[in-house]
């Protein structure tokens, strides 16, 4: 009888879990994510996941956090994701990937009056390359032995090289996308070469089940035949939001 009421339990327990919202996570990364007017976070991959979540009839809620936040939490919290998330060796084993979602072109920006050559990956070996905390470019770049400087956001990149205090930035520009750009600095600062290439995914907590792992990512390739993923892609590229 105590064998029952515990395999009854833990049946219990398991559906529970099964039945638990995901709580997905992200960063202010237009046009990709960010807030609307009614506060509600919208943008081109925020749409897809919300496709993806319709689809496979997941309750979830979405977040705009810090990216480092975001990442820790969909690495420590059960029931967590985060997007978008680019796959990378250093990260492989860290979640449970669906997708991809989008892909990525990885650049380094600089001054429009920059005086340095730049003409392979290896002339920005002897020069200040500005990253973010915890993003996987600065990850990439500095495991190969860049001399990077990361700050604790992202935007604070641009203002940096207009002062001087560093000669490139690490950009990373979805598909469709223009990268990057503010009054303040529009115009001064500029993509002036392309240093990698990478795919960009739902990155999910280790503890999500094989199975759900499997049902999402069958979904999304559904919703890649089916023309979704195609349609949410044009509207962004015509500047919809």
């Amino acid at each position: 009888m105590r064998f029952i009421f515990l395999t009854l339990f833990l049946l219990a327990t398991c559906a529970r879990a099964a039945e638990a919202p995901l709580y997905i996570t992200t960063e202010h990364a237009p046009p990709s994510s960010m807030r609307g007017d009614d506060g509600v976070v919208t943008g081109r991959a925020t749409e897809k996941i919300r496709a993806l979540m319709a689809r496979t009839g997941t309750d979830y809620r979405i977040e705009q956090l810090p990216w480092k936040r975001a990442l820790m939490l969909a690495q420590t919290r059960d029931h967590t994701c985060v997007y978008s998330t680019s796959r990378t060796p250093e990260r492989e084993a860290r979640f449970k990937w669906i997708g991809p979602t989008d892909e990525a072109e990885w650049q380094f920006w600089g001054r429009a009056d920059h005086a340095f050559p730049l003409n392979t990956v290896d002339d920005a070996r002897k020069l200040r390359i500005g990253t973010a905390i915890g993003d996987a470019r600065d990850d990439y770049l500095r495991n190969r032995g860049f001399n990077v400087d990361a700050a604790s956001s992202d935007l604070a990149n641009p203002h940096k090289l207009l002062l001087n205090r560093i000669d490139l930035w690490a950009v990373a520009v979805r598909n469709g996308s223009a990268g990057p750009s503010q009054p303040g600095w529009a115009g001064k600062v500029v993509p002036l070469l392309v240093f990698h290439r990478v795919q960009v995914y739902l990155a999910c907590n280790r503890a999500m089940p094989d199975q759900q792992v499997e049902q999402l990512n069958a979904a999304l390739a559904e919703l890649r035949r089916d023309g979704t993923l195609a349609r949410i892609d044009r509207k962004y590229e015509h500047g919809g939001q």
